[in-house]
């Protein structure tokens, strides 16, 4: 008989006592995804497809019906999936249907996605990882996104954003709008203390809540896309002036909380400049031809000169181009 194998291994006590036991590993941390949906059935069960396929294996899915009238409801059970959660509500706006969520939620990150939006696989796993690396002054990681139509093919951006990950103070959030809400993840905790979304907003009610996380805690955003926002006829309707109402109040918001001071006179000018080249375009898609000529030397007239198209996102010259188009000197195509 070999050694390996003899009887005084086999009984000795200190080789057949197991050792000392390794420590089980901490699950992975926990996110709620809610997604807020109001007559979205069409794109909903891709949106949620996109959440199961995540590389991140310790979520739940809380979806709010804000009172569809589709068949929103029949989407959600159709899966099977124990960690899907459906609940309804009376219509109350999207601000109102993501409270709701953030109530429900059970783990210790919250994370939106519209109802027609995707991620792709690597979206949690990714941004959670800059919140394991970064102290826990971190409240909010977003990433970066790709447009895609109904169908979702990829569409063209007139503006590429940086591909590095940087921080982002909440004077940029002030400047314009950084990122969609299916592109957050946010510690659960913050809403506590910042509240939660303006249920008096019909529009720029991302912007108001990332502003007031920004004004107390730290915001980092990724560099590497891992959104897809989708665009269709559904999401563009005209809403221009519900839309430039909500954005000046929460500049206005903004500046009355000193949240960047009112003594930066250069900032406020370009960040109303901004606004009017938002408007703008709003209401050159609306048809409002001359509305939107008038917004546009708004814009100028309000600060006349270059802003750096990398701190903005949009491409060189932005504003002249802009009103090149709404004058017909320039067509769509240029």
């Amino acid at each position: 008989m070999s050694a390996a194998f003899s009887p005084r291994q086999k009984s000795d006590p200190a080789l057949n006592s197991p050792g000392p036991s390794q420590p089980e590993a901490p699950p992975p941390p926990g996110v709620s995804v809610i997604i807020p949906a109001y007559n979205y059935a069409a794109y909903l069960g891709a949106a949620i497809t996109s959440v199961l396929g995540q590389d991140h294996p310790n979520f739940e899915i809380i979806v709010v019906d804000d009172g569809s009238t589709d068949h929103t409801a029949e989407v959600v059970a159709g899966f099977t999936d124990a960690r899907i959660r459906y609940v309804y509500q009376a219509n109350a706006g999207l601000s109102a249907a993501r409270n709701t969520g953030i109530g429900e939620a059970r783990h210790e990150y919250v994370a939106f996605l519209d109802a027609d939006d995707q991620w792709l696989p690597t979206h949690l796993s990714s941004t959670l990882g800059h919140f394991s690396t970064h102290s826990q002054s971190l409240a909010m990681v977003a990433s970066t996104s790709r447009r895609v139509d109904s169908q979702g093919r990829e569409l063209h951006s007139r503006f590429t954003p940086s591909p590095w990950d940087r921080e982002v103070p909440v004077a940029d959030i002030v400047l314009k709008t950084r990122f969609q809400p299916s592109a957050v993840v946010i510690r659960r905790i913050v809403f506590a203390e910042c509240g939660g979304f303006d249920t008096s907003l019909r529009s720029s009610e991302d912007r108001d809540m990332w502003i007031r996380i920004g004004a107390k805690y730290r915001i980092f955003q990724q560099g590497q896309p891992t959104v897809l926002l989708r665009k269709h006829p559904a999401n563009m309707s005209r809403q221009a002036d519900r839309m430039r109402e909500s954005m000046s109040l929460v500049i206005r918001r903004a500046y009355a909380s000193s949240v960047v001071s009112r003594f930066r006179y250069s900032f406020w000018l370009k960040t109303w400049a901004l606004y009017f080249f938002q408007s703008a375009w709003m209401l050159h898609d609306e048809g409002r031809r001359a509305e939107a000529v008038y917004a546009s030397l708004a814009a100028l007239g309000v600060w006349p000169w270059p802003m750096p198209g990398a701190a903005v996102n949009e491409p060189p010259f932005f504003r002249l181009r802009a009103l090149a188009r709404f004058t017909g000197l320039l067509s769509r195509a240029d």
